[in-house]
């Protein structure tokens, strides 16, 4: 039910050329291959046939049918016969949705004893495709490319991702992000032009004062509080201290209030994200810390210290990975372990790690923070499981956005018994020395979103519907590599740039 009510279409091209009867086995094939597709389990949600595009006009009413359509989030492409692709122009200058091409055939292999003009003249991909690429190269139309037979599990996955991300994009054209505060302390890189990333990426941010929320949290019931508390209980294995009778179960019960305020203050907001800062504290009683965590794991973006970036990205990568095994989080560089080749990063924060990438069962915990001037707050405690994912950051160049990419290896982490927060040790592919060097000469933020469940392709392809610069750091990085494309990617965008 992730991705409920949403379809991507799917057009073939074609042309009359070929009389009635090619028209009428397009038609045909491109039926049995939608429903295959449809068929297979492989892929998030719906795939719709449109028909065969056969005219300029049928192009163009295909493509303002689905920029018109709220359920449809993508188009996918295919040339059964040679489409003369100067057809496809005005269809593809007034399309607005992700764009994949599609190159495959119906059949899977020649048929090498049956074969006859007639057979060339109408399984065409292999030319026709090659026509149709023409054009979106010659409009400079982002898309994605998969190449491979239809019915392949390769195939589908990318077709699979590239669906999970087109719906991530929708999402995010109407996402609202909410900050409680401004950005906090002069920090550079969590900050950034607004305006920009709604015309590029799509989503919208507003600030509002805390106050805002303390005045939802005293409409908080007491039958409400004991609700949450009882949730707790059951999702949660309680420290000593805050059971029920325990000296910190007030905290607990005060961040109980906080939490179910903050839900309700997004939902009346129509918000998919929001940040929090603890320099924006009046009237809390505590660093909203659980509550945080806890709607991080509902599919709410979060950023601390006002990141709103991070804040949409988090909320992007969650509603990509929907359904998959893994989870992802809002998580920010903390200190370092040299280790020789095992060096590592510790990732924490101070409280807001998501538990969707808990190793085991949570511990919630009290204890105080040394930071924000507040009484203790609770939260929950847990190292993440082993595993390789993705962290992710969106940085503004001034000129353009940047997202950078690292694949990061979690290993074991030794006991914390006096850090009592989430945490994940990682190391940065291919090692420290090369993959934090590499990350800091790109600007990259101390905060990232990661995701277990994602790979470096969700990214690709959301960077490609974007429209905006992918930088990634991974086993085959270099300093020195990795510093000529940071030059050469700077002259591309300032040429581009220009030439617009």
């Amino acid at each position: 039910m992730a991705f409920e009510n949403l379809e991507v279409w799917f057009v073939t091209g074609a042309q009359l050329l070929y009389g009635g009867d090619a028209v009428v086995a397009v038609d045909a094939h491109s039926n049995a291959m939608v429903k295959g597709l449809n068929d297979s389990g492989k892929l998030p949600f719906k795939v719709v046939y449109k028909g065969t595009a056969n005219s300029s006009s049928e192009v163009s009413a295909a493509f303002k049918a689905a920029n018109n359509d709220e359920k449809c989030v993508g188009i996918i492409t295919w040339m059964h016969t040679f489409s003369p692709a100067k057809m496809w122009i005005h269809g593809l200058q007034e399309l607005k949705k992700p764009l994949l091409h599609l190159h495959t055939q119906f059949n899977k292999e020649i048929p090498w004893e049956t074969m006859d003009m007639d057979f060339m003249n109408l399984n065409q991909s292999a030319h026709g495709d090659r026509e149709f690429g023409f054009i979106n190269a010659r409009m400079r139309r982002p898309r994605k490319v998969v190449v491979g037979f239809w019915q392949d599990e390769q195939t589908l996955a990318k077709i699979a991702v590239w669906m999970r991300v087109s719906a991530a994009w929708a999402d995010a054209q109407s996402m609202r992000i909410i900050r409680f505060g401004d950005n906090m302390n002069n920090v550079a890189v969590t900050d950034g032009d607004k305006v920009e990333a709604e015309m590029r990426l799509g989503y919208h941010v507003d600030e509002y004062p805390i106050a805002d929320l303390v005045a939802v949290m005293d409409q908080v019931s007491e039958a409400d509080v004991t609700a949450m508390l009882k949730t707790y209980e059951k999702e949660y294995i309680l420290a000593d201290n805050v059971k029920e009778g325990g000296k910190d179960r007030k905290q607990v019960i005060l961040a109980a209030r906080e939490e179910i305020a903050m839900r309700r203050f997004l939902e009346s907001k129509g918000a998919k994200a929001f940040t929090t800062s603890f320099d924006e504290l009046s009237g809390m009683d505590q660093l909203p810390g659980l509550a945080s965590q806890r709607l991080m794991a509902e599919g709410y973006g979060f950023g601390a210290e006002g990141d709103w970036k991070t804040a949409a990205l988090c909320r992007t990568m969650w509603y990509m990975g929907q359904g998959l095994e893994g989870g992802s989080s809002f998580l920010e560089d903390y200190t370092l372990n040299f280790d020789g080749a095992s060096s590592s990063i510790l990732q924490a924060h101070m409280l807001e790690v998501c538990p969707l990438i808990a190793e085991s069962k949570p511990r919630l915990e009290v204890h105080p923070l040394g930071i924000g001037g507040k009484n203790d707050p609770a939260r929950l405690v847990f190292t993440t499981h082993e595993g390789t994912g993705v962290a992710a950051t969106v940085i503004d160049m001034g000129s353009r956005f940047r997202l950078i990419v690292n694949q990061v290896d979690c290993i074991k982490s030794k006991a914390l018994p006096k850090l009592p927060v989430a945490s994940a040790l990682w190391i940065p592919q291919p090692n420290l020395e090369v993959g934090a060097g590499a990350w800091i000469l790109a600007g990259g933020t101390h905060h990232t979103s990661f995701s277990f469940a994602l790979t470096q392709e969700y990214l690709e392809d959301y960077a490609e519907i974007a429209g905006i610069e992918m930088i990634v750091i991974d086993n085959d990085t270099t300093i020195s590599n990795f510093k000529k494309e940071l030059r050469m990617n700077d002259v591309y965008y300032l040429l581009n740039k220009a030439l617009q």
